[in-house]
C-alpha cells in the first residue's frame, strides 16, 4: 500500500528527526547506532498504533514542533511531556487517537522530560540505510536526507486503518515512566573502576551532579565533584569500543554519560548505566541533577526483565 502524505512541517522545533531503534553491526566502520534515545517510549508509541516496535517515528526535543495534518491517520505520542496540543486543546499522551486533515499538532513546552515520540500507523516512510531509518546527523544519512526536519517538509507514511485496528489503545498508567529530577540512575561498576581512588568511587555514588548545557546526543556532560584516578595512572587509555550508558571520565574528572552517537573512546569508564535505565538518558535535560546507585548484575538483569515483560505484555494485548 502506498504511503500517505501525513504531515506538513509548519515549524521544526529545536530538533526533530526521523528515527527508529538504531543501526547496529557497523561499529567497525565507525558508524554509530544512533536511534531514538528513549527506546522504551519509541517502542510503546509504535505498539499503540499497531506498528512493529522498530517502525520509524518522529523524535522531537523540548519544544517548537508544529505539524499540519494532511491525511486521517492514527497516531500516538509518548515520552517526555512537551505539552502537546491539538489545536488549542491538550493532546492525550500514551494512547492512540485519530487525527484529521487540517488539524494542527504542536509541542509547546517541556513540562516533564525532554524528548517526545510521535508514531503514525504504518510508520514514517523514509528509505532504509544500512538496515535502519534513523537519522545519523554527524554523517548526514538516514532519516529525511540525513538532517533535522525543516519548515515546509512533507512527512510521508502511515496507512489507512482497518475497522479492527481503529480501536483506541491506552498504555497502562502504572507503567508510564516518571521523569524526576534529581534523577537516580542505576549503574554497574566498570570496566575501569579499579583505576579510580576509593574516595572517588564513594564520591561518585554519594553526590549529585548537574547536567551541563554542553550536553548533546553524543554525551550527557556532568558538573560536580571531580573524580580522581590513582597515583601513577595515565590520563587516558588506549581507545576501545564503548556502549551507550558508559560513563567516561576525562582529565578534568567530570563524568560524561555516553549516548548512542559514538563507537569508541579513549577515557576510562568508572561505571555503566544499566540497560533498564538507558531510556531515562533520553529524558534528562540541561540543568537537571543526576545521582548514581551501584547495583549488582543480578539486580540489573531483573530490572531489564521487568521492563521487557511490560513491553511484551502490552504487545500481546494488541488486537489480532
Amino acid at each position: 500500500m502506498a504511503a500517505l502524505g501525513v504531515f506538513e512541517v509548519l515549524a521544526p522545533g529545536i530538533l526533530t528527526t526521523v528515527t527508529d531503534l538504531g543501526r547496529y553491526g557497523f561499529a567497525r566502520y565507525g558508524v554509530a547506532p544512533t536511534g531514538g534515545l528513549d527506546g522504551f517510549s519509541l517502542r510503546i508509541a509504535n505498539l499503540l498504533v499497531g506498528n512493529p516496535e522498530n517502525a520509524a517515528v518522529l523524535e522531537t526535543l523540548a519544544m517548537g514542533l508544529r505539524l499540519k495534518v494532511l491525511s486521517e491517520v492514527s497516531v500516538a505520542v509518548t515520552g517526555g511531556n512537551l505539552t502537546p496540543l491539538l489545536g488549542a486543546q491538550p493532546l492525550p499522551m500514551w494512547r492512540s487517537l485519530t487525527l484529521r486533515p487540517g488539524e494542527v499538532l504542536s509541542f509547546t513546552a517541556p513540562a516533564r522530560g525532554f524528548r517526545s515520540y510521535l508514531a503514525v500507523h504504518g510508520g514514517v516512510d523514509v528509505p532504509l540505510v544500512l538496515g535502519s531509518r534513523a537519522t545519523n546527523l554527524s554523517s548526514g544519512f538516514g532519516g529525511l536526507e540525513g538532517r533535522p526536519l525543516r519548515k515546509g517538509d512533507l512527512i510521508a507514511g502511515g496507512q489507512r486503518l482497518s475497522a479492527e485496528r481503529a480501536v483506541e489503545r491506552v498504555f497502562p498508567a502504572a507503567w508510564i515512566p516518571d521523569y524526576p529530577s534529581p534523577w537516580r540512575l542505576r549503574v554497574v561498576w566498570g570496566p575501569q573502576e579499579e583505576q579510580f581512588t576509593d574516595e572517588s568511587r564513594q564520591t561518585f555514588v554519594s553526590n549529585l551532579y548537574s547536567v551541563s548545557s554542553d550536553s548533546n546526543r553524543t554525551g550527557i556532560r556532568l558538573n560536580g565533584a571531580a573524580l580522581q584516578v590513582k597515583a601513577g595512572v595515565s590520563e587516558s587509555i588506549i581507545s576501545e569500543g564503548v556502549v551507550a550508558g558508559a560513563i567516561q571520565v576525562p582529565g578534568d574528572g567530570q563524568p560524561i554519560i555516553l549516548l548512542g552517537e559514538t563507537v569508541s573512546g579513549g577515557y576510562r569508564k568508572i561505571a555503566t548505566v544499566i540497560s533498564a535505565d538507558l531510556p531515562s538518558l533520553g529524558q534528562i535535560m540541561p540543568g537537571d541533577q543526576v545521582g548514581f546507585s551501584a547495583v549488582g548484575l543480578a539486580e540489573a538483569l531483573q530490572a531489564l526483565r521487568l521492563a521487557e515483560e511490560r513491553v511484551r505484555s502490552f504487545a500481546l494485548s494488541a488486537p489480532a
